[in-house]
């Protein structure tokens, strides 16, 4: 599991400071629910180039010893960084993420087709981060007051 710093606080407004971190430092990293249920670990990122957006994690679940995990595209704003744990927060029982659309590791899907990505976010209960508008990084708040990353 990747380590993630706490960030600074400022010391003259209070206000925590934006943390940047590589995408290869939440490779790999765990994903539970709201019960503490494991979901499994995100194995990818995949960003939007033409606008900068960070557009989906990757998770596996589902197999045994990295045997038959299924993958799942996850909307990147429906994480939550837990810091003081180190993992996400993915605000789904185990069930309704085995009925996700997933794909195989031999058969990705196009993750820029508009009409795959929208069957994902109706899935997940988001808003498609292209039509967001200018919320690209604003650091919203997540479940328990943890910072979420890169909406």
């Amino acid at each position: 599991m990747a380590t993630h710093s706490q960030g600074h606080t400022s010391p003259t407004t209070g206000e925590k400071i934006r943390r940047v971190v590589s995408a290869g430092s939440v490779t790999g990293d765990s994903v539970r629910n709201l019960s503490g249920d494991d979901l499994g670990n995100i194995q990818e990122i995949m960003l939007d180039v033409n606008d900068g957006s960070i557009a989906y994690a990757v998770l596996s679940f589902g197999g045994f010893l990295g045997m038959g995990d299924k993958l799942f595209a996850v909307p990147w704003q429906a994480l939550t960084l837990v810091q003081d744990e180190e993992h996400f927060l993915l605000d789904v029982d185990k069930k309704k993420l085995e009925n996700a659309p997933g794909f195989d590791k031999d058969n990705w899907p196009d993750f820029s087709d508009p009409s795959w990505g929208q069957g994902i976010h109706d899935h997940y209960g988001t808003t498609p981060y292209w039509q967001r508008g200018g919320q690209q990084g604003q650091g919203q708040q997540g479940a328990g007051g943890t910072a979420r990353r890169g909406v």
